[in-house]
């Protein structure tokens, strides 16, 4: 089997999930990658055939969508151009982790595809959202990138649908240790923003992954890390907690491995609001911002509450590469019949 796998690059939580499927794809026949985005920084150890720029989705330095930079960076001229190219039409199954290009290409030469991702989920009216419903946001999750078939992960199985998340290997394998930090991962905001808040509690020590860090160095009681998967999984393993953004995978490793968990979703991103809504119910602390005068204040508030008490189940990925697979091979031997 001959399959094509669409992989969105507009951050670092579907390449992720990309590496840590690859293996057991790879027994179903040849994968060809196609890496779609331009503002991931995450190396990539996959078997890429296809690349392109996609349309991304772009920062402000302190916490919000930089809309500016999207217009300048993305162009729907060339996405259509691409998926003109794009050959989908070689292959026995095409898997899009929600890349419009590859749902195009599709679409144009009448190719069946499977979505299968966190977006996928959204798909159902059962998966929470916020309590003021975005009809912009709802249009982009289920009409950005569309397929013939929906396979979701979630934190909770909210429709049949939906199985739990892809959690990497790294976690499955490793005991949870508390070695008293607090690890920091929030994409969104730039060094400036933040840095102020952290100092300001000296008794806590942060592990602070941030961009544009190239070695890791110390400064009183904020180590600064590099973006890097090992590095990350690491601290992720060790800390008493996790400050992270409105994402899926991190969220999903942290109550996988037990951590106290407080996110912080992108302003305007209404994915993540989505999630903080899914994870509110799970007892989660969801902050609208961190570029406040009383952020340090709420990261002192959050230690002192009770561990939340959601709990995450893993994806068992055999089972759900036989559950795609076999719908969508079952679907065309009906519609070819």
């Amino acid at each position: 089997m001959k399959i094509f796998y669409a992989v969105q690059a507009t951050g670092n939580g579907h390449i992720s999930r990309a590496i840590q499927l690859m293996p057991y794809l790879q027994q179903y026949g040849e994968v060809d990658v196609f890496l779609s985005g331009a503002n991931a920084s995450l190396e990539t150890p996959l078997p890429i055939k296809f690349r392109s720029k996609g349309l991304s989705l772009f920062y402000s330095t302190c916490g919000g969508l930089d809309f500016k930079m999207m217009w300048k960076q993305n162009s729907m001229v060339r996405a259509l151009k691409e998926a003109k190219q794009l050959p989908v039409e070689k292959y026995d199954l095409v898997i899009n982790d929600f890349d419009f290009i590859t749902a195009r290409a599709c679409r144009n030469k009448k190719i069946p595809s499977v979505q299968f991702g966190h977006q996928a989920s959204f798909m159902s009216s059962k998966t929470p959202r916020p309590d003021k419903v975005s009809y912009f946001g709802e249009m982009i999750l289920q009409k950005y990138a569309p397929a013939t078939q929906y396979i979701g992960l979630h934190f909770q199985p909210y429709d049949s649908f939906i199985f739990p998340p892809v959690i990497k290997d790294v976690f499955l394998q490793a005991t949870p240790n508390d070695k008293g930090h607090i690890t920091v991962y929030l994409g969104a905001y730039e060094r400036h923003c933040l840095e102020k808040h952290f100092k300001s509690l000296p008794d806590l020590h942060f592990h602070w992954f941030l961009k544009g860090i190239t070695e890791i160095q110390r400064e009183g009681n904020i180590t600064f890390f590099p973006i890097s998967n090992e590095l990350f999984n690491q601290s992720l393993i060790d800390c008493h907690g996790i400050i992270t953004g409105g994402g899926f995978e991190t969220p999903a490793e942290a109550l996988y491995l037990g951590k106290r968990l407080m996110c912080i979703p992108i302003r305007g991103q209404y994915e993540q609001l989505c999630n903080a809504a899914a994870l509110r119910k799970m007892g989660v602390t969801i902050l609208d911002d961190a570029d406040t005068e009383d952020f340090s204040d709420q990261i002192t508030s959050w230690m002192q509450q009770n561990l939340q008490t959601g709990i995450q189940n893993a994806n068992n990925v055999n089972e759900t590469l036989q559950y795609i697979i076999g719908n969508f091979t079952n679907r065309q031997r009906h519609i070819n019949s």
